[in-house]
């Protein structure tokens, strides 16, 4: 007997953040972070704060601007951390 693994839109936007592809959006992260309770909370400027609705935990980084939707390098670090 063969089983399908099917993975849920969530397990392949994880999968996803798990190889820091270049061309992962900020609306791909807020979706990921939403998954795990963290709202979005707007900054000056470009700054947001991702903060945990359980602990309170907030992760900041800045939204993408100009042409460039994409995450940077360092946010997928900040992110792990947590």
């Amino acid at each position: 007997m063969d089983f399908i693994f099917v993975m849920s839109k969530h397990e392949k936007l994880l999968k996803r953040f798990l190889t820091r592809p270049r061309d992962f959006t900020f609306d791909e992260l807020k979706k990921f972070l939403n998954r795990y309770d963290y709202i979005e909370f707007q900054g000056d400027g470009s700054r947001v704060a991702f903060v945990n609705v359980n602990d309170s935990t907030p992760i900041h980084c800045h939204r993408p601007h100009g042409k460039n939707p994409y995450v940077n390098e360092y946010t997928f670090k900040q992110i792990e951390a947590f």
